[in-house]
């Protein structure tokens, strides 16, 4: 049984848009490297993964990766989350891969115990175990058994039409809340989330943001 984590990485320089507003050009790129550093090393600190794969278009994006021992995949210039993700798909088939678990690069509060209360409720021999974002709406985590159980469906309401897929398909749901998978880092109030590292970003926040939301796991069943 092969785990592999998949995570997909826009541009360095150009993450965090949202951030425009109160965050140069270099300061976001130093931002987002180190989100995904932090990603890629609390992922090789969980031994159920056994590989990683790091889907992106941006060389250097890459290149950071590699350096950090992880195998990469270049994402088509004009590709988009999906498709990388079922190219990603396509590419593990023939090394027998079991589960995936695909993982934004950004998720502030995210560890290791995180990663593996989400693999630890995935249903077996086939399932999802998914992990909503902060709002209901979005997709922070997702495992995967076996990996073309479903089609991807990142985007506007991704948690819901991952639901939908699921049960359409037949196929069990653990569904898991936790603050490390909920919280994301889009707005210039979140960054309050890294006051620790960058604290000079973090005076820039137009409000502190609280990470109470508690922790649970729902089996959601398929029929």
């Amino acid at each position: 049984m092969t785990t592999v984590a998949v995570v997909p990485v826009k541009p360095l320089r150009r993450g965090k848009s949202r951030l425009a507003g109160v965050l140069s050009v270099e300061e976001r790129t130093l931002l987002n490297r180190y989100l995904f550093t932090r990603t890629l090393e609390i992922l090789r600190a969980v031994p159920a993964i056994e590989q990683v794969l790091v889907v992106s278009r941006d060389s250097a994006a890459l290149a950071l990766a590699r350096e950090h021992g992880v195998h990469t995949l270049q994402e088509q210039s004009d590709s988009r989350l999906n498709l990388a993700l079922r190219r990603a798909v396509a590419v593990l088939r023939p090394l027998l891969v079991s589960t995936i678990l695909v993982l934004p690069a950004d998720l502030p509060l995210l560890s290791a115990d995180d990663v593996r209360a989400l693999l630890d409720a995935l249903p077996q021999p086939r399932g999802l175990a998914i992990a909503p974002s902060a709002t209901g709406t979005g997709t922070n985590g997702l495992a995967v058994t076996p990996p073309d159980a479903i089609e991807f469906a990142y985007g506007e309401d991704s948690f819901h039409k991952h639901l939908a897929l699921a049960q359409k398909a037949g196929l069990p749901v653990v569904i898991v809340r936790r603050t490390g998978l909920a919280r994301d880092l889009d707005y210039p109030q979140d960054l309050a989330l890294v006051a620790d590292v960058f604290p000079e970003f973090a005076a820039r926040a137009p409000v502190s943001v609280s990470s109470s939301l508690g922790r649970s796991t729902i089996r959601v069943s398929a029929d």
